[in-house]
């Protein structure tokens, strides 16, 4: 059983939210005693832990490869901006950033979240905040490259993008700021059927 399939009738989309950095710190999907992961109006937070690029690559995959995920967020930090990034596109590079893997895929993959009304939605949450179309040679750039390029075909996109925050920034702004950018993609999904229902 995934956590997907915990809730049989929910028919909110889900939005991963993935902390690619094992050592990082800032998001924490649980904020009580519940037990339950924060999640925006309308749609259900799905927190995917992290784990080495290629395998995680391929676990996000695979949840968005299921009709009921329709967003991913990539949560990690920047070494080079004072302020929060929406990075916009990935090219097809290692982990490491040191060379191109593959000769066959695409050069550039471009985010498919709605990465304006995230900037804007950061910004009125008091949090200074840009889009950038610059990668960064790290694990995360790698992974949005690994999911836009692994979407599946024949469906409605899902909404992937990724936020970075900056090194020295308090868990509590990197809080704020993922709250932000997840309801601001909740904004553009629409309910499950309730035949898709989890």
């Amino acid at each position: 059983m995934t956590a997907l399939d915990q809730i049989p009738t929910d028919t909110r989309p889900g939005i991963l939210i993935c902390a690619w950095e094992a050592e990082g710190s800032g998001w924490d999907p649980v904020e009580d005693l519940s037990g339950e992961p924060w999640s925006p109006e309308g749609a259900r937070t799905v927190p995917v832990p992290s784990a080495e690029p290629d395998a995680l690559a391929s676990t996000l995959s695979t949840y968005l490869n299921d009709d009921r995920c329709r967003a991913l967020l990539l949560v990690g930090r920047t070494r080079k901006a004072d302020g929060f990034r929406l990075q916009m596109r990935a090219e097809n590079r290692t982990a490491e950033g040191t060379h191109r893997p593959d000769d066959v895929s695409p050069s550039v993959a471009r985010a498919t979240a709605p990465v304006g009304d995230m900037v804007r939605a950061l910004q009125e949450a008091g949090l200074a905040a840009g889009a950038t179309s610059e990668a960064e040679d790290d694990a995360g750039s790698y992974l949005l490259y690994r999911v836009l390029t692994s979407l599946p075909d024949g469906s409605a996109t899902p909404a992937v993008g990724l936020l970075r925050a900056p090194e020295d920034e308090s868990d509590d702004a990197v809080q704020r700021a993922v709250k932000a950018a997840a309801q601001a993609i909740a904004r553009h999904l629409a309910p499950l059927p309730r035949s898709r229902a989890y």
